[in-house]
């Protein structure tokens, strides 16, 4: 039992999965928290933009803002 237990804690053959799961953790909490700041900035700009677009006349030549 002993030789068992001392060839376990030399294997490392799962220590890479363990990694790749923490890596891949922290990327996609990058991608959420990127996702939620470029979110709430397209957001107001695709509201201003459809004001925009509402009021404007589509027999003028130029927009004004």
């Amino acid at each position: 039992m002993i030789k068992f237990i001392k060839n376990f804690r030399k294997d490392e053959a799962g220590a890479v999965t363990v990694d790749w799961v923490v890596l891949t953790a922290a990327v996609v909490g990058l991608a959420v928290a990127a996702f939620t700041a470029i979110e709430s900035t397209t957001s107001t700009l695709t509201s201003e933009a459809a004001v925009v677009l509402d009021t404007a006349n589509a027999t003028t030549t130029a927009i004004t803002y």
